[in-house]
């Protein structure tokens, strides 16, 4: 029996990736629906220091997707106005030894050739860019195309600025497939929505969204915490943060992993993170982790250490063994689209994946070869970590 439509797309997931997807969707005139089981940037999205960054990107796909993501980022900017702290303020990767300095040359001099701009600074130049960095400093590398913005208020303006239908607080409980496997909607707790097309933007929760399709998608939750101190004047003028924050970015450990990364923000508070561990979906404070996010901190501006930490909060990143998020057609399940697995990456990456999958909805060929992001490629991987 056909069934009536509600829609022509439902997307499941209100965070930055769900509401990007949607944006663009609309925007091709397709009628979309987006269904979250909590509020509007609840999960990963809400919890997330608001990178748009190209600096910590090796060569090959996701730098690609960066690129074209910066560019999208970019153009939305004046359309979504200064309440979600759109920051073009660039970043500033710092090495304390000659040969971390050296190493970190050699990664950027890749990226150039990839399309990024990256400016070597010499120690003895880097106080013009910032003069609060610890003295001492080998030297480091300056990208102007990093920025910045407010995660929650971004997300929330791409969904009104979308047009969409939000249904927040309204569980997925499974995914509709007719007889011959095509999906033609979702089943909620509080009744069906019917569509041709339903995308995954369920971030950490993909994989569950997934197996409801009826198809493996093995998505990890990566914890991370991130400390936020008082208010302060502008001290911080980049995204500062330390060269082996790249290293353990591209780890796949599931023990804890700290580097510095920290940066001012428009409102006053600097925000300081990053740590990287997985511990299921364990909310509980790590002593351990927020100790080694202070000293980082202030390693690597001295200043901090006179400066109060009012809070820290916890997130869970959306973690895929290779470290590339899942982007397109399941061609296991026709009708079902997966946007998720960007692990920390998922607020930069929003808006490229968002046009992505819009193309893919209509069926227009698109700007990034998918064949890296295809979702059905760990099914012959033999398990869940690398």
């Amino acid at each position: 029996m056909a069934k009536r439509l509600t829609c022509d797309v439902v997307v499941v997931g209100a965070g930055m990736v769900g509401a990007a997807c949607a944006l663009y969707a609309a925007r091709t005139g397709l009628d979309v629906r987006v269904v979250d089981r909590g509020p509007v940037a609840g999960g990963t999205t809400g919890a997330g220091e608001g990178n748009l960054l190209v600096s910590d990107k090796e060569p090959g796909p996701e730098l690609r997707l960066a690129l074209l993501s910066a560019r999208l980022w970019a153009e939305l900017a004046p359309e979504l106005g200064t309440a979600v702290e759109y920051e073009p303020k660039g970043g500033l990767v710092v090495a304390s030894t000659p040969g971390t300095l050296a190493a970190l040359r050699d990664f950027a001099a890749g990226q150039r050739a990839a399309g990024v701009t990256a400016v070597p600074v010499d120690g003895d130049r880097l106080a013009a860019l910032e003069p609060h960095l610890a003295p001492g400093m080998a030297g480091g590398v300056h990208y102007p195309q990093d920025a910045q913005v407010m995660p929650a208020l971004a997300a929330a303006r791409l969904l009104r600025a979308s047009g969409a239908a939000v249904h927040t607080g309204r569980t997925v409980t499974g995914v509709l497939r007719a007889a011959d496997g095509t999906v033609y909607g979702v089943r909620t707790d509080r009744g069906d929505l019917h569509a041709p097309a339903v995308v995954n933007a369920a971030g950490t929760w993909g994989g569950e969204l997934a197996a409801l399709a009826g198809v493996r998608l093995p998505v990890l939750p990566r914890r991370g915490f991130v400390l936020v101190t008082e208010r302060l004047p502008r001290m911080i003028r980049h995204k500062v943060y330390a060269a082996d924050y790249v290293a353990d970015v591209a780890s796949g450990s599931a023990a804890l992993r700290t580097s510095p990364v920290v940066e001012g923000t428009a409102a006053g508070p600097v925000l300081i993170g990053a740590t990287r561990e997985r511990v299921g979906f364990d909310r509980t404070l790590s002593l351990r982790a927020v100790r080694a996010l202070a000293a980082g901190a202030i390693g690597l501006f001295p200043f901090l250490e006179r400066v109060s930490a009012l809070r820290t909060y916890a997130g869970f990143r959306p973690y895929l063994p290779d470290h590339l998020p899942a982007i397109g057609a399941d061609p296991r399940a026709p009708g079902l689209f997966h946007a998720c697995g960007h692990e920390g990456a998922g607020i930069g990456l929003a808006t490229g994946t968002g046009q992505l999958i819009a193309r893919a909805l209509t069926g227009k060929p698109p700007e990034l070869d998918l064949t890296p992001f295809r979702p059905e490629r760990f099914d012959t991987d033999g398990g869940d970590t690398p």
